[in-house]
């Protein structure tokens, strides 16, 4: 029974993405018939029509799974250990130093070569 659902559901999965770009296409070329209209106007527009496309999107299979993908990473995102401000502040400081470093060894390294190069060529 599961099988004929979900072949059910990958039929109309078609039509339901067919109606997505036919919104998106409706926006794109309402956006530039309408273009004398107040931005204001058109933005709300524009909103309301992504809105409904989204919802429709949603209601399709690979929706659902990106809508349950997203809210796993969000129920990840709050068991993540943040770093306090110090940690931070430390980490920041020794990049930062690393960068000068090796940025000053780059630099004396290209200035020996450049004179060692120069003074072959004469």
């Amino acid at each position: 029974m599961n099988s004929k659902v979900t072949s059910e559901g990958s039929k109309l999965d078609g039509l339901k993405w067919v109606v997505v770009v036919a919104l998106v296409a409706a926006g794109v070329v309402g956006n530039s018939v309408y273009s004398e209209e107040s931005l204001l106007y058109r933005v709300i527009a524009l909103l309301v029509i992504a809105g409904v496309a989204g919802f429709v999107a949603l209601q399709t299979a690979k929706g659902a799974a990106f809508f349950t993908l997203f809210k796993e990473a969000k129920a990840e995102i709050r068991k993540v250990v943040w770093p306090t401000r110090q940690e931070t502040t430390q980490t920041t400081l020794i990049v930062t130093v690393v960068v000068l470093v090796v940025g000053l060894l780059l630099w004396g390294l290209d200035s020996l070569l450049s004179w060692g190069v120069s003074g072959v060529i004469g």
